[in-house]
């Protein structure tokens, strides 16, 4: 048991697992999702829980909250509030529990709200569930809940469906809040965020956490978020701690070889001249986990005492470490060694190096493009007018080269790069010129738009939505060859997608298997895979790493550097990740309100900006803080 909860006062106010396990029944068997983990969440407090999807991290809050699905079980440990065990309730002693003193937030909003209640109506439900308030108390209450986290008056009769995600994510907020709870489980709270309302939940929480001393749990792939809020880090893998120390040492001096590989794989502007060290693999599946240490297939300094049963070590205090490398008169590596080591067994992909190849030529140059929606009335749906979507735009791209598009959701950007690519032909009305080598898209037709979209392909945020689950993966990449390159013969098809899965890094039996079978990573790299199939000059990239982890986000970023400079490929890169936008655009455009505001050199706009917007914009931005010392 962890040091640390073994000499806790008897007075102290905690939340705390111990030892907790818990299993999920599967056709294979009782599988171990959480292993023996063991955490403390004190009033006042935040602990970040961090790792890969598929660590358990979403699990644990579940099961601290007794909301595990049916299938789950928790086997082992227990959950103490302020030393009662919850586990040893009945179910309505729990229910008066969730909600008043734990409270939780949870990943997905849309699967969390009723969409047949307004908003309004679910806020007062569970403050008059929760406090003793009722009528127009309790509404008053919620109306000032919605307020504070940013959400107009009107929001309070809207309907959920009637709301953007991030507006959802931001009831769920209100709503667990306006109850007062002593401890908050926020699983990605801020996930559907923009960054200014990020700052301002998180500020919001800050300001919550002085005022009635809430102890939060925050659940977040987001090292630079937890690096600026988090008092304490723990670290999962595969179902195991496998490193929990103070915020600050934690940044400062990472430990365990997975903290630190993930702490290099972190883009920024400093490192746009070298590959990132990125984790070659993925984490193991739950029946993939075997004894002794998770990490050992993919650390670069496994060695045989990987594979035993590995105790968790105490190298020092206030810090726990499950690594065989800080046994007692074993050498740590430090942080340098270990990007050192990722880098040396990194595939010859992911290592080159070079200037990227523009020929000084604009491939892409557009002019004034603005892109209407239609608005329908009446019973034969009329169109009475258009919403302006984008206004105006204009900019141009050059071979080899990669423009960040930014800017927060609404502002344009993947409306602007749909309609590029040719897919907002019959949803909008376009206008303006888009010159793809000198011929202009827009207006295109029959054959000759079939052979400018060869030129032009997009990749989408999310791989698995755009992948054909009924198709194989060679399947998937032969269809745009069949599209849009017809007269290439079926033996040279073959030859093609073999050489496009090697050229991505894909394991070599990837072709036969399923989109299902592959981890998030994977699908994005057949998703670039298909894309390049046809020989494009041009790749739209929308938002293609938001939804993967740090060190998957690693592959995927060296990846497109690598192909860039080899096939001097030109990116339109829509994200809204200032780090990546450093690490790898040249040119920066900012959006809003359909509109650019501000467009330059990825240096000037990230440095030293000009337009109020994008000051404001950079300013909301989580950064990483690694304390002195």
């Amino acid at each position: 048991m962890s040091q640390s909860l073994q000499h806790q006062p008897a007075a102290a106010r905690h939340l705390q697992a111990r030892d907790l396990d818990v299993h999920i029944d599967t056709d294979a068997g009782s599988l171990a999702v959480v292993d023996a983990l063991s955490v403390s969440l004190q009033q006042g407090r935040t602990v970040a829980l961090v790792g890969e999807s598929g660590c358990g991290k979403s699990i644990t809050a579940l099961a601290l909250m007794r909301l595990l699905p049916e299938a789950g079980r928790i086997t082992g440990g227990q959950v103490l509030l302020e030393g009662e065990d919850v586990l040893a309730l009945p179910e309505s002693g729990m229910r008066a529990l969730r909600g008043k003193r734990i409270g939780m937030i949870f990943q997905e909003p849309a699967t969390s709200l009723d969409p047949v209640m307004t908003v309004g109506d679910q806020v007062v439900e569970a403050i008059e569930r929760h406090l003793p308030l009722r009528g127009r108390e309790a509404r008053e209450r919620a109306r000032q809940w919605l307020q504070r986290v940013g959400l107009p008056e009107r929001a309070f009769e809207s309907y959920p469906f009637t709301l953007s995600g991030g507006q959802k994510q931001r009831v769920m907020i209100a709503m667990v809040l306006s109850t007062e709870p002593d401890y908050l489980l926020a699983d990605e709270p801020t996930t559907a965020l923009d960054v200014t309302v990020q700052a301002q939940v998180m500020a919001l929480l800050r300001e919550l956490q002085r005022e009635q001393r809430l102890g939060l749990l925050l659940i977040t792939h987001d090292l630079a978020l937890v690096s600026g809020f988090a008092d304490q880090v723990a670290l999962m893998y595969a179902g195991q701690m496998v490193e929990l120390a103070p915020a600050g040492d934690f940044f400062r001096a990472p430990a365990h070889p997975y903290a630190q590989a993930l702490l290099r794989a972190l883009p920024d502007a400093q490192r746009r001249d070298e590959p990132l060290a990125a984790i070659a693999g993925s984490v193991p599946g739950l029946s993939e986990r075997l004894g002794g240490c998770r990490f050992k297939q993919r650390c670069p300094h496994a060695m045989p005492a990987c594979g035993e049963p590995v105790p968790l070590f105490r190298p020092g205090a206030g810090r726990e470490v499950r690594c065989v490398l800080y046994a007692p008169g074993a050498v740590p590596p430090t942080p340098r060694e270990t990007a050192q080591a990722l880098q040396a067994t990194a595939p010859a992909s992911a290592t080159a190096d070079g200037a990227p190849k523009a020929d000084g030529a604009p491939l892409l140059e557009v002019s004034n493009l603005s892109v209407g929606f239609p608005i329908r009335k009446g019973l034969l749906r009329r169109v009475v007018g258009h919403v302006d979507a984008v206004q105006g735009v204009s900019f141009t791209l050059r071979a080899g080269r990669t423009l960040g598009l930014v800017g927060e959701s609404g502002s344009g950007k993947t409306t602007t790069g749909k309609a590029i690519v040719q897919l907002l032909r019959r949803q909008a009305r376009v206008t303006g010129q888009a010159l793809l080598q000198g011929v202009d898209l827009f207006r295109l037709e029959g054959d000759a738009l079939r052979e400018a979209r060869a030129q032009a392909q997009i990749v989408f945020q999310d791989p698995f939505g755009s992948l054909n689950p009924r198709l194989r993966v060679a399947e998937l990449l032969e269809e745009g060859l069949q599209a849009l390159l017809p007269q290439l013969p079926a033996g040279e098809r073959r030859a093609r997608v073999e050489a496009l899965a090697r050229q991505v890094g894909l394991p070599a039996d990837a072709l036969q298997r399923w989109p299902h079978e592959f981890s998030g990573g994977q699908r994005q790299r057949i998703a670039i895979a298909r894309a390049l199939a046809v020989q494009p000059r041009l790749l739209v990239c929308d938002e293609p790493t938001s939804a993967l982890d740090v060190s998957v986000q690693a592959q995927i970023l060296n990846l497109l550097r690598e192909l860039q400079q080899r096939l001097g490929l030109a990116y339109l890169f829509i994200t809204h990740n200032i780090g990546v936008v450093g690490y790898l655009a040249h040119e920066v455009a900012v959006m809003q309100g359909g509109r650019i505001v501000e467009l330059g050199s990825a240096e000037q706009v990230l440095h030293e900006p000009r337009h109020e917007y994008t000051r404001s914009l950079l300013a909301a931005v989580p950064r990483l803080v690694v304390p002195a010392g």
